[in-house]
């Protein structure tokens, strides 16, 4: 008898009644769903209230050093406008009650709360998470029909949001050349859905999709690190580059007496390909280094900066004995890789030797206290003595 057919993977199911966000366990949403197909996640967060207030992200876009854009649309000219922050703040009450949105960028870094809400992606490795963007959109607001080439969760967090997408194949990616948005010029949903406070939206990357404000409302998009490859060629050749020896050059010993002086022959494209490759990370170790150091600098709007200052390990463990603890930089990325001895941990490109077990207790780590201390081996505690230095770690002491 022929095999019966598979049934096709739904695109909507509803979490409310599991124990999982993904309404499914997180090996079944990677093997089915993850950079696959998108998927619409009804009460992935039952009854989620929102940590913030929309006035609350209208002050931090006045701010320096915060990343957000106040996008407007004129819908009878179908014209756009984005304007950058840092906004003054009599720029908000003079805008209409639609047709509007203001995005705030790595808002995890400014909001604990909202950090707390990546612990619900652990099913993800972290050094993959970039940001938490918060959009707040008046009714009708939205930044247009667009693509992203990355992975992205949408949580809505308060109000109603309509998302159309186009899940079907080969949809049609070429731009609008009239606006500054990479807004696409034909698009045609295959699915329409409302969502509510709780719901969340799974897109992989390349699926076009328009996200519209039913009323006032948040949503947060919890988005992928996905460097081009032109990017990691880019900082690749940079570093091979920085260290190449100065002998290592064109040669060509066994140089011939050309049929013409003027020509550049296959031999010589021979030399030239020999002398690039010359330059290939063939360490496998040094090309891990390169990666990770690569990834936890990454589209970092900033980095941490101490004051150079590395206490010694023992002036630190007296400071965290009188109940002072280690809280991380909001803005410190941090990974691990385990190396051909022992481990690496690697903070914004710093790259620390270490064991295994302290690796991977100071990547998870976002504060570090007296009992923490103690159960860290010597080139650990030495780790953290340099990256409080260098600005990784803030010194919170206790209250007198």
């Amino acid at each position: 008898m022929p095999a019966a057919r598979r049934r096709p993977l739904p695109i909507e199911i509803d979490a409310a009644a599991g124990p999982f966000p993904l309404g499914m366990p997180p090996a079944r949403f990677l093997r089915e769903y993850w950079q696959k197909r998108p998927l619409l996640i009804r009460n992935a967060f039952p009854g989620y209230v929102a940590p913030l207030e929309p006035e609350d992200l209208a002050g931090l876009a006045c701010e320096e050093g915060v990343l957000a854009r106040l996008i407007q649309h004129d819908r009878a000219r179908d014209g756009w406008r984005v304007r950058h922050g840092p906004f003054a703040e009599d720029d908000f009450p003079g805008l209409p009650d639609h047709d509007w949105t203001l995005l705030v960028q790595d808002m995890d870094k400014w909001d604990a709360d909202l950090r707390a809400l990546l612990d619900h992606f652990a099913f993800l490795p972290r050094w993959r998470i970039d940001d938490v963007m918060v959009s707040f959109a008046a009714t009708g607001g939205s930044v247009g029909a667009h693509v992203d080439q990355y992975d992205v969760f949408l949580l809505q967090a308060r109000g109603h949001r309509r998302w159309q997408i186009d899940a079907g194949p080969n949809p049609p990616l070429d731009f609008r050349p009239d606006v500054e948005l990479k807004l696409l010029q034909r698009f045609t949903p295959t699915h329409d859905w409302v969502l509510a406070p709780g719901d969340m939206l799974y897109l992989p990357p390349g699926v076009p999709h328009h996200g519209i404000a039913e009323d006032p409302c948040l949503t947060f998009s919890v988005g992928m690190r996905a460097p081009a490859a032109a990017e990691l060629l880019g900082d690749y050749v940079d570093t091979l580059a920085a260290e190449a020896p100065d002998d290592l050059r064109y040669a060509d010993p066994d140089l011939a007496p050309p049929a013409d002086p003027w020509e550049i022959d296959r031999a010589a494209l021979r030399r030239a390909v020999a002398a690039l490759q010359a330059l290939r990370m063939r360490d496998p170790e040094q090309l891990a280094d390169w990666f990770a150091g690569f990834i936890t600098r990454y589209r970092n709007a900033m980095e941490p900066a101490g004051d150079g200052v590395v206490p010694t390990p023992e002036t630190l463990a007296a400071a965290l004995a009188t109940g002072a603890r280690l809280a991380r930089h909001p803005w410190s990325r941090m990974a691990w890789r385990r190396a051909a001895r022992d481990a690496r941990l690697y903070a914004g490109g710093q790259v620390l030797a270490m064991g295994v077990r302290d690796a991977a207790r100071l990547a998870a780590a976002d504060t570090l206290d007296g009992a923490d201390w103690q159960r860290l081996g010597a080139r650990g505690r030495a780790a953290v003595c340099a990256l409080l230095g260098a600005g990784h770690y803030r010194v919170d002491h206790a209250p007198a």
